[in-house]
């Protein structure tokens, strides 16, 4: 991959959301997957300026639902990693774990 185009950490975390969530992955489902799995205030906002860098870098496609009823009517854009994406976020996962590879991180939090 070249420059710029590796993931940031929350980044990463929007793209492990989406996959975890499948055909459930909007808005408002990442952002509660984000919050409860770290433990760490998102706002909304966030979530969708990061779904459009993604976008942007096409790493993700989205489709509108139409209006549901138990929703109020309103229609929801779900995400989905494109292949790019998912090559994306796996090339990222691994050179985290060849920048860890070989420290002993447990220590870390004991200093």
């Amino acid at each position: 991959m070249g420059k710029g185009t590796y993931l940031g950490e929350f980044e990463q975390m929007v793209l492990l959301a989406i996959v975890r969530l499948e055909y459930n992955a909007y808005g408002m489902t990442i952002r509660q997957d984000i919050e409860g799995r770290t433990d760490r205030s998102v706002t909304i906002g966030a979530i969708y300026a990061a779904l459009e860098r993604l976008s942007t870098k096409r790493y993700l496609t989205s489709s509108v639902s139409g209006p549901e009823p138990i929703r109020g009517g309103r229609t929801k854009r779900t995400y989905s990693l494109t292949p790019a994406g998912e090559r994306a976020l796996a090339h990222s996962r691994s050179m985290m774990a060849k920048m860890a590879e070989g420290l002993a991180l447990d220590d870390l939090g004991n200093a």
